[in-house]
């Protein structure tokens, strides 16, 4: 796992449009949030601060407790997931794109299904709240229908009435 250090920094890339987390002198991840999507504190604080280090920790080490994800890309998810949860401003659900869950089972998991009317996708819950969730996309590119996508690590936010739990049968947990 990549340490959090209190030398990170956000910066917001005019010339990439984009959010970076400066890791060190030979190190920048580039997000694919636009400056336009981030909040006013991460240009104001560009700190890696305290809170963005727990939650990065927290995704992270519940990320590896399923063999699927190479450490390299659970640091890529979880370090967008400390992005889209502190840095990006509240966005609207979009839940038309999605098909409702009409199942029995609840979801208990972070990481869960969206079924749009093109396909199916992995998701990771950034954020909770009684009536909707925002989603980090997983899948290399999500089909929303025949005109819209979403890159790998972009955000959506949905209610949770569309929210699928994954098979847990179908996936293996590390053990002690």
């Amino acid at each position: 796992m990549l340490q959090a250090s209190k030398q990170w920094q956000w910066i917001a890339c005019p010339n990439k449009n984009r959010l970076l987390l400066d890791l060190n002198d030979e190190m920048q991840l580039c997000t694919p949030y636009k400056i336009r999507q981030l909040t006013d504190l991460v240009i104001k604080n560009p700190n890696f601060s305290l809170e963005d280090a727990a939650f990065y920790e927290q995704v992270y080490n519940y990320l590896d407790g399923f063999e699927i994800w190479s450490g390299a890309q659970i640091c890529q998810i979880a370090l967008n997931a400390t992005a889209v949860k502190f840095h990006l401003k509240p966005v609207l659900a979009k839940s038309w794109f999605f098909n409702e869950y009409t199942g029995s089972q609840p979801s208990v998991e972070a990481v869960v299904k969206l079924v749009s009317k093109a396909q199916t996708g992995d998701f990771l819950i950034v954020d909770h709240c009684s009536d909707a969730s925002v989603c980090l996309n997983l899948s290399e590119n999500f089909q929303l229908d025949e005109n819209l996508s979403l890159a790998q690590f972009e955000a959506i936010k949905i209610l949770n009435n569309r929210v699928h739990p994954i098979l847990t049968q179908q996936i293996k947990f590390k053990t002690a």
